[in-house]
């Protein structure tokens, strides 16, 4: 089809809607001159391209000047680099945080490195063994400080000599956990159990007399007061968020406090889950974790000593806050995540292969106001890029309670990235989480996230001139799993984005769920409550409930925005007021436009738009866009320069795709 889509990598074939080969953007960034590199350890003298050599488990007596001597840690390596020299690490898991203690240079940066051909993960878990079967003794014993754990899901697997158990201290909060099962995250024992698949849980729905801080539900037939002190995520709407449970009946919890933003839990549209109690442990793949015992039961259906259980201890596999200008190549995260710093400059992270980046399933964390919920893991979670000047590229980023990447700061990249199954906590994090400004994001594929694939916020950077964001040539899909009122590429709120430009994108296929209840407001582009100052053209969507773009001018109003041939229709709302939409034009669209009635009395300028009538497009059913011979939308748009460029016809085409011109492509490209 002429969108091109293919696998965007091989190593991500099966995921569906991924992005192909997209044309190439040249990137040019001034990078800062670099902090002063620490002075090297007495005895070194490595420096102007030196390589050291790295191996797991290998003799502390190593000097890692040779392949013959390695290193047995990747911190060995990068305690004696200096500018210009490179860690070649060969396979293995490496379980620690590695730390640069010194900067390289612009034109000689400290590389770490996988070897030709290894597989080198750097873990942020670490094995537990000595696993025991609970048996009677031990249930008595469970029993005596929690009555409702007999009689339960736990007690009968007990019985069935399926629950193990081990000393561990995995922190003093028990939903913040993180076990794996051969390379797997286990859940948290939990009703519903939402199975395992993070981003298409099994939930629960409020019942009809559902309000304010209780929730009726028909199938919590547990006796009174078994949920008392219980964990409770709730999501409706756009909020996402965590509270405890202050009392229970046969038929209904009541939490301590309303959720938050919405103040009320709604019937049928609000789902929910219970966590904290072991006596919901009883499904394979899960577990539960007594925090104040410090011991970690799983359920297995056999020794789980023959299998690698492993929790989540670190967070950092790279810290680079203090450093600049080091380099990240070929290396494998698991259970932990990269971070620079504010002054960090020159970094960059290529062919990173990370799974289960950050992990957190308290939203609210004791907060009651909406913006600490909604924005939980924004600036926090994935792979964090702040300073300035920094790139991530050629990436494949897997799992994570929040973003795929965070961009802070100002002048960073991200390109040519695979990023799937994140947000699974579903708050505003996303696949990539923008703030800051003058970020570049183009050429990622990104697809099932439990919000939207990029959050584009603005925040100006004390001692920097804002400049605009480029968003471009991205496919996004499988958006809006667990939180609506979004958008593939969604940002608010009242900023003034100094003409960044989202354009040529793919937006499309968005999976709104459990159930598809409440799909208020999901689209391709959503320039959410009063966003200003964007310029959004050649974008192409499907499936999107609002269209490929929409304008909600609820706020400040939507002023400035200049939406130039995207393809697949759009949404108006808060536009019609006077004053409310000065300076905004809609240009050259193909597609329905909802709203429509009274839409220039705020203001704006609709001109040149095919919102009526077929396109004949080559093939809608299959995606292909491109317009035929006969379309009514040839030689119909205003020409703007660097926008409809490339028409073979001597007027420029409507919608996405110029006739005749060379078709563009978005994704992810080999």
């Amino acid at each position: 089809m002429m969108l091109g889509f293919t696998r965007a990598r091989s190593r991500n074939a099966g995921l569906a809607g991924a992005g192909a080969t997209a044309t190439a953007l040249i990137l040019a960034i001034a990078t800062a001159a670099s902090p002063a590199s620490a002075t090297p350890p007495p005895g070194h003298h490595h420096g102007h391209g030196a390589t050291l050599y790295v191996s797991e488990g290998a003799a502390r007596v190593g000097n890692g000047r040779s392949p013959q001597t390695p290193l047995p840690s990747i911190q060995e390596c990068a305690d004696q680099a200096q500018p210009g020299d490179t860690c070649v690490i060969q396979s293995g898991t490496y379980e620690e945080t590695v730390t640069p203690p010194r900067s390289g240079t612009s034109t000689q940066p400290i590389t770490f490195a996988a070897a030709p051909g290894a597989e080198v993960v750097v873990s942020g878990a670490e094995q537990l063994t000595g696993f025991t079967p609970v048996g009677q003794t031990q249930l008595d014993a469970v029993v005596a400080t929690d009555p409702f754990a007999a009689n339960s899901l736990f007690s009968q697997a007990v019985g069935a000599g399926k629950i193990y158990s081990v000393a561990a201290d995995l922190g003093d909060a028990g939903g913040e956990a993180q076990v794996f099962t051969d390379g797997t995250m286990d859940i948290e024992a939990s009703y519903p159990f939402p199975g395992t698949d993070l981003l298409d849980p099994t939930v629960e729905r409020a019942d009809a007399g559902t309000a304010d801080a209780t929730i009726v539900d028909s199938t919590l037939t547990r006796p009174a007061g078994y949920w008392n002190g219980a964990r409770a995520l709730t999501s409706y709407w756009y909020v996402t968020a965590t509270g405890t449970v202050a009392s229970s009946a046969v038929g209904s919890v009541t939490l301590t406090t309303a959720p938050p933003c919405v103040h009320k839990v709604v019937p049928t549209d609000t789902w929910f889950r219970l966590s904290g109690k072991i006596g919901e442990l009883g499904h394979p793949g899960s577990y539960f974790y007594d925090a104040q015992a410090k011991r970690l039961y799983v359920y297995s259906s056999d020794d789980p000593n023959g299998h690698r259980i492993e929790a989540k201890t670190r967070d950092l596999a790279f810290d680079l806050s203090a450093v600049s200008n080091v380099h990240v190549k070929g290396i494998g995260l698991f259970g932990a995540t990269i971070r620079t710093g504010d002054s960090s400059t020159g970094v960059v992270l290529d062919d990173i292969d990370g799974k289960y980046l950050s992990h957190y399933w308290d939203v609210t964390q004791g907060a009651t106001d909406c913006g600490a919920n909604v924005t939980r893991g924004v600036t926090t979670s994935g792979i964090i890029i702040k300073g300035t000047g920094n790139t991530i590229k050629n990436s494949h980023l897997q799992y994570s309670a929040g973003n795929g990447i965070s961009l802070g700061g100002y002048g960073n990249t991200a390109i040519d990235n695979v990023i799937t199954d994140v947000d699974y906590a579903g708050t505003y994090a996303a696949g990539v989480a923008v703030q800051g400004h003058s970020q570049t994001v183009t050429h990622n594929t990104m697809a099932r996230t439990g919000r939207s694939g990029i959050n584009l916020q603005w925040n100006g950077v004390a001692g920097t001139t804002a400049g605009p964001d480029r968003i471009a040539h991205n496919d996004i899909s499988g958006h809006a799993t667990l939180s609506v009122d979004t958008a593939a590429i969604y940002s608010c709120c009242s900023s003034h984005m100094e003409g960044t430009r989202i354009d040529h994108n793919v937006l499309h296929d968005p999976d709104p769920r459990p159930g598809g209840v409440y799909p208020f407001g999901i689209s391709g582009i959503y320039a959410d409550n009063g966003m200003s100052d964007l310029q959004i053209d050649n974008n192409v969507g499907w499936g999107n409930h609002e269209g490929t773009v929409e304008l909600n001018g609820l706020g400040t109003g939507s002023h400035d925005n200049l939406v130039y041939n995207n393809t697949g229709g759009m949404t108006l709302f808060y536009v019609k007021e006077a004053g409310q939409s000065t300076g905004t034009k809609i240009v050259n669209n193909i597609g329905p436009i909802t709203g429509l009635a009274g839409a220039t009395d705020g203001g704006l300028v609709l001109s040149n738009n095919l919102i009526d009538g077929d396109p004949l497009f080559v093939d809608a059913a299959a995606h292909d866009y491109r317009l035929q011979a006969g379309s009514p939308a040839r030689n119909a748009a205003i020409a703007l320069p660097g926008v409809n460029d490339g028409s073979t016809d001597p007027t420029p085409s409507l919608g996405a795709f110029q006739y005749g011109a060379a078709p563009w492509t978005a994704g992810a490209r080999p």
